[in-house]
């Protein structure tokens, strides 16, 4: 019998061959993934700094948006949804059909709905007193 390991301190290496095998068995089912990542970035112009943004992958035609930021100064002015009409269009750009995220309630579900996602699904008291939601956008 293999041995099993639970542990709390990620290993390159070991990630590696989980994403790999997983990958391989996937594309075995519906072909190449097209897995790219994709960034959106704002830059602070005196220092190149890198203020805030959004990162994600495009993968089976689905542009997944993982991770999205502003801090306070630059939110509410148009930015945010800049942002991601910009990640939008490189998706559309890479032939994805529509694009996936997910959001607390505490954090920006009404900006996403504003942007045209529908929510698909969502994991109530997750975090306990909360909402993890889950939307979409098919262009």
């Amino acid at each position: 019998m293999p041995a099993i390991e639970v542990s709390d301190a990620p290993d390159a290496d070991a990630e590696d061959v989980v994403l790999k095998g997983i990958i391989a068995f996937n594309e075995a089912a519906v072909g190449p993934s097209g897995r790219r990542p994709l960034s959106v970035l704002v830059r602070d112009p005196q220092t190149g700094a890198v203020r805030g943004g959004l990162t994600g992958r495009t993968d089976k035609k689905w542009l997944f948006i993982e991770l999205f930021w502003l801090p306070e100064d630059l939110r509410r002015g148009g930015l945010g949804a800049e942002l991601i009409a910009r990640a939008e269009a490189e998706a559309k750009a890479r032939g994805c059909v529509g694009a996936w995220l997910d959001s607390y309630s505490f954090q920006a579900p009404a900006f996403y709905i504003k942007q045209g996602y529908t929510e698909f699904g969502h994991v109530p008291d997750n975090p306990v007193g909360h909402t993890r939601h889950f939307f979409r956008k098919v262009f």
